[in-house]
């Protein structure tokens, strides 16, 4: 019986945010690319909360946008709210939140791919990848389409072998009921991938209708709406923005909730995948910190037309009568109708230890993988995997080297690290502290950081490019002026200094000096500087920072050269470590089982401790006189 045979430079498995990233980035670099879904419908679906971006995760999503990347343009054209997290703080934790139009937000980026050249959508369940020596060939679908490709980028999310389960409820399906993967498991596993089994959750949607808003908090978006992309007109996002509400959990919802953890799949052991540490359900919240006396519960809008709200904070797989007894408890949803139970989600994941820095898998040639597939959990962290797995396919595929972000140059490069050399035994989540160098890898500065990177892999334009090259032109020019322009003592300068509560000049100071006194900032300082340049708001922000934190962002420069070298140090591939004298047995055993490409990356492989990095070192300066350098 003859089956379909199709020829494509790429197949992408999945069509979630991490799929969309990755098949728009080989598309837009010219490789004819089919991305497969099994449903159309889902395609960028958001089937927990209904927003993007938040802490450190809007971080990704403007380095996502410098690089070339969609989420950033697709959010600022759908969300409903937005708001700048953690103002009051200094700007390295500085994160943009937008809450989005969940069925605007699919639909659109559904148009953006349905309207690129070069890519194909497919709905159809993938249930085989096909490999000869080694090396990825394609792929197979379950109605024995045959699809051959140079390379394929995994990118399944929380669909394989997906089972959700809310008390003794448990549906074989994906996330909000749609059809899992049931296939594509065993052919990993019989080509000697290894396999985790992880698990996540959501909470209930309800009837707006059913709720109290008096007895909530208001919390509204920001009055100046600062846009995700570096591309978008910060005009064209100022709108009547919708509210979000806050309240709390109480002692009444604790009792509820520990009187039925026997009945909870979480406790009872029906949930056998590790959840995530960092995103709890609100019975490991209770279980967790006893006493802790409440817990917030934010309530989102989906959407703008329609009247489902998503109950932050509150995830849970309750069965369904303690679910309304605990969320009935809770000020304002006294009389709440559920619309869809809260859930958890038990699905297939990988072992990320088997990839390379490019996202790459080290036994098997063109074969790549992004998202919640690789073991993360979030929306960003998947969509910035897709497109740097997507990245390194294209460029596989062309002849050129593959793209790598180190932990000094971006958040993504720290995600993509973590994931590839630590052990990660459950969903890994991006936060800010994990960055050492957030001081340096801020939100507002992504594109002067990382848009000459997308420029030279092909996915920015010309344009943009020099736009940013003006923009840091212009920064250097402005603080160096700063740093010259004196200020005397004159009645005006101490009137304002007074005004401002700061201490007036007894000798004469520059206008660098007063812009780093606590009190002051570059934009205060209009009225005492006559001189000063028309520059945009995001430039004169630059310079604000440069300027004001000069002495920490030295000292994190210097700290990144001393990284720099470490990651320069090159370690050859597929080396055995036993011939090491002097390395301690379990250094040796990490050390064969990750592979680190370089003695930056083996200082971060748990279980290998400094002494063993020394021991590296002096082995690679003997290599080096010897003349084996690189074997």
């Amino acid at each position: 019986m003859p089956y379909l045979e199709e020829k494509y430079d790429i197949v992408v498995v999945g069509a979630g945010h991490a799929g969309c990233e990755a098949s728009l980035a080989c598309a837009r670099l010219g490789l004819e690319t089919i991305v497969f879904t099994v449903s159309i419908d889902s395609i960028a679906l958001m089937p927990c909360n209904p927003n993007i971006g938040g802490s450190s995760k809007g971080h990704l999503v403007r380095e996502l946008d410098a690089l070339g990347g969609q989420m950033g343009k697709n959010i600022d054209k759908t969300f409903i709210q937005s708001k700048m997290l953690n103002e009051s703080k200094g700007p390295a934790v500085h994160s943009l939140r937008a809450q989005a139009d969940k069925q605007d937000y699919s639909r659109e980026m559904r148009k953006t791919l349905e309207n690129t050249s070069h890519l194909t959508i497919r709905q159809a369940e993938v249930s085989e990848i096909l490999v000869e020596d080694h090396k990825i060939v394609g792929v197979k679908t379950c109605s024995g389409a045959t699809y051959h490709a140079k390379a394929v980028i995994l990118a399944t999310g929380t669909y394989l072998k997906a089972r959700c389960i809310y008390g003794e409820v448990s549906n074989p399906t994906g996330p909000n009921g749609l059809q899992a993967a049931n296939h594509l498991t065993d052919s990993l596993l019989a080509n000697g991938v290894e396999m985790f089994r992880f698990k996540t959750g959501t909470p209930a949607r309800v009837d707006k209708r059913s709720i109290d808003f008096t007895k909530m908090e208001e919390q509204l978006g920001d009055q100046h709406v600062e846009p995700f992309s570096f591309s978008t007109d910060p005009e064209s996002v100022q709108k009547r923005q919708v509210s979000c509400w806050l309240t709390y959990t109480n002692s009444e919802t604790h009792r509820i909730i520990r009187e039925n953890l026997d009945r909870s799949p979480l406790f009872s052991g029906e949930i056998e995948g590790t959840g995530p540490r960092y995103c709890p359900s609100i019975e490991d919240k209770v279980v967790k910190f006893p006493d802790k006396e409440r817990h917030q519960v934010f309530v989102e809008p989906e959407g703008l037309y329609t009247n489902e709200m998503y109950l932050s904070g509150m995830s849970s797989s309750l069965p369904e009568d303690v679910q309304y007894a605990m969320y009935r408890t809770v000020p304002g949803l006294e009389n709440v109708k559920i619309v869809r139970n809260a859930y958890a989600i038990e699905y297939d994941c990988i072992n990320s230890r088997q990839l390379q820095p490019s996202l790459e898998f080290k036994a098997i040639k063109g074969l790549f993988s992004g998202g919640q597939f690789n073991g993360s959990s979030g929306y960003e962290e998947a969509a910035v995997q897709g497109f740097m797995a997507g990245v390194n396919a294209a460029m596989q595929v062309l002849g050129r080297d593959p793209v790598v972000l180190d932990r000094s140059q971006a958040y993504i490069g720290v995600l993509i690290d973590d994931l590839v050399t630590k052990e990660n035994h459950e969903p890994y989540r991006m936060m800010t502290s994990r960055a050492e160098y957030r001081l340096l890898l801020r939100q507002d500065n992504a594109d002067l950081r990382l848009c000459e990177i997308g420029y030279g892999i092909g996915l920015v334009a010309k344009e943009v490019y020099q736009k940013v090259l003006q923009k840091k032109k212009d920064i250097e020019q402005e603080v160096k002026r700063l740093e010259k322009t004196p200020v005397g003592a004159t009645n005006q300068v101490q009137e304002f200094l007074e005004r401002h509560g700061s201490t007036p000049l007894k000798t004469g100071a520059t206008l660098a000096e007063l812009v780093r006194r606590p009190e002051l900032g570059y934009f205060m300082l209009t009225e005492i500087d006559e001189k000063r340049p028309a520059l945009s708001k995001e430039t004169a922000r630059q310079v604000d920072i440069n300027i004001k934190y000069e002495g920490y962002l030295k000292r994190q420069q210097q700290q990144v050269v001393q990284f720099k070298k470490l990651e320069g140090k090159k370690l050859p591939p597929d080396f055995d470590y036993s011939v090491v004298k002097s390395l301690r047995r379990e250094a040796v055993q990490k050390l064969n089982l990750y592979q680190p490409i370089s003695i930056g990356q083996a200082s971060r492989i748990s279980g290998v401790s400094p002494a063993d990095i020394s021991v590296l070192l002096v082995y690679l300066e003997q290599r080096k006189i010897t003349g084996k350098e690189g074997e």
